[in-house]
């Protein structure tokens, strides 16, 4: 069986995969996410998902890369991570009070054959009425600027989150439901 590999240093991605008893290990990828502006949020999370899996499985023998890239999108503008802890105020403060959509690609590519299947899936969002002082005092701890969108679910910044409506893990930043039905099309089940 060809070993997992996850291209991507995210911790929350490493703890979802662990969540499942996967046995995998981790090559970040080194594409430029910069070189995949102008693309729908769709296709960004997609193409590079795509760009990421198959980046880092040119480079190992008999394994199954995961990529995955996530964006959140707010009336049509896409939030990336934020680059400083002013912009992560900025971002949050643009969330507060409206619903936004959360989209995650994921890409497997087998480096024995060359095949890459891709998927995307998106979850709405309604991050409600949030003070000020609670933004800045979030942002403060460092939480929020690894994070598209400036904030984690997972984390403290749950505590914003009125509702959503879709897949928990796919704003965590990896959609599990279809990861496990996307291995089992390379022969590999989690049950």
């Amino acid at each position: 069986m060809a070993r997992l590999v996850l291209a991507s240093s995210s911790p929350r991605r490493q703890d979802l995969l662990k969540m499942l008893g996967l046995d995998f290990i981790v090559i970040p990828s080194t594409i430029e996410e910069e070189h995949f502006n102008g693309l729908s949020p769709e296709e960004m999370v997609r193409e590079l998902s795509r760009a990421k899996a198959e980046d880092v499985g040119r480079s190992v023998e008999n394994a199954l890369v995961i990529g995955s890239d996530t964006i959140v999108v707010l009336e049509g503008k896409i939030l990336g991570k934020p680059a400083n802890p002013g912009e992560a105020i900025e971002m949050l403060k643009e969330l507060r009070n409206k619903e936004h959509t959360v989209i995650t690609g994921l890409a497997i590519y087998d480096s024995n054959t060359g095949r890459t299947v891709v998927d995307s899936d998106q979850t709405q969002v309604f991050m409600g009425s949030i003070q000020d002082d609670d933004l800045i005092n979030y942002v403060k701890t460092g939480e929020p600027l690894d994070k598209a969108g400036a904030y984690g679910i997972q984390g403290i910044g749950g505590a914003f989150v009125d509702w959503i409506k879709g897949s928990y893990y796919t704003v965590v930043g990896l959609p599990i439901h279809k990861l496990v039905k996307m291995l089992k099309e390379f022969g590999v089940s989690i049950f």
